[in-house]
């Protein structure tokens, strides 16, 4: 299994450099890869701040990008869900993942944004 960093997914969804994005391309498509939440996390800042991407675009390109048969996350329910979140709620990334969490875990805080998600993610759950 190989980690990647930032970089080689950014080159694979961005395609501004051919050489390296055919390399992540080929790494990204054919080796058991593992992307970590803290690269994940990286790639969204990345790609909202220095690309302006919009939330809908990024949580698209990444839903399909760790739904391929050959790449690892940590919690691919987690991930999927953040992903789901991101594209909705206006919190960062990472707060993103925390409500995630909160569908099997408490998470405590006193971010008030981050708490109204998981307010809002255990009612969806009471339903």
């Amino acid at each position: 299994m190989i980690r990647i960093d930032t970089n080689y997914i950014v080159r694979y969804l961005i395609n501004d450099n051919i050489e390296m994005a055919n390399t992540a391309e080929e790494i990204l498509t054919k080796r058991n890869v593992f992307i970590s939440n803290e690269v994940l996390a990286e790639v969204v800042y990345v790609l909202s701040g220095v690309y302006k991407i919009s939330r809908e675009d990024i949580s698209s390109q990444l839903t399909e990008l760790v739904s391929f048969e050959n790449i690892s996350t940590s919690n691919y329910k987690i991930i999927k869900k953040s992903l789901e979140i991101f594209k909705i709620k206006n919190i960062d990334f990472v707060d993103c993942i925390l409500c995630a969490y909160s569908h099997i875990d408490e998470i405590i805080t006193f971010d008030k944004k981050l708490n109204r998600c998981i307010e809002n993610e255990t009612d969806k759950n009471n339903r």
